[in-house]
């Protein structure tokens, strides 16, 4: 049976969403094609039909991932104290238990780089983010303020995901929150 062109391009975009997601939660290797499009109610052979490679879909993924992120991000660097907004969101209970929804960079960037996948839109994420920051803060090295500020946020999301215990993952957020919020910090 032969589908429209329409039908082609709506699958297509369901399987950038849906892998986006399982990319985000599982991470990438742990993400099979079998169990991705079954998932979805479509054959392992008719991937081939809409990705070269597994590394297709992956980029894909993270563009379509960079994309929901860029909407989220935009409305939070709009709120009267827009860094002080973002590290709440970013360290927030919904982004820790929600990474299908949240920031690739915790799951997706180390184990693309592992991998030997160097990704554009990876960079292009952390650009944007870093920008953002940057326009929050002033005096000099905002630059280098605002790479500390991303990479904590990233790297206390990992630990606090890491962390089987649940205090441990609240005092991860918290003492994280707290020091990056300090006047010091963002001065």
């Amino acid at each position: 049976m032969r589908y429209s062109q329409d039908h082609k391009a709506q699958t297509h975009q369901r399987i950038i969403k849906e892998a986006s997601g399982l990319f985000r939660r599982d991470g990438i290797g742990a993400t099979g094609l079998q169990p991705l499009m079954k998932s979805m109610g479509l054959t392992h052979g008719g991937f081939y039909a809409h990705f070269s490679s597994k590394n297709e879909l992956v980029e894909k993924a993270l563009q379509h991932a960079a994309g929901q992120v860029d909407g989220l991000c935009a409305e939070l660097f709009s709120q009267p104290q827009p860094l002080n907004a973002f590290i709440d969101a970013y360290l927030s209970e919904w982004h820790l238990t929600s990474p299908h929804e949240g920031c690739p960079l915790p799951t997706m960037s180390s184990e693309m780089a592992q991998q030997g996948q160097a990704s554009a839109t990876t960079d292009y994420v952390i650009d944007a983010r870093l920008k953002q920051i940057q326009d929050t803060l002033h005096g000099p090295d905002v630059e280098d303020q605002s790479i500390v500020i991303f990479a904590t946020l990233v790297g206390a999301l990992v630990l606090a995901r890491g962390a089987e215990n649940a205090e441990l993952k609240e005092k991860i957020l918290d003492a994280t929150r707290s020091a990056l919020k300090q006047p010091t910090v963002q001065a």
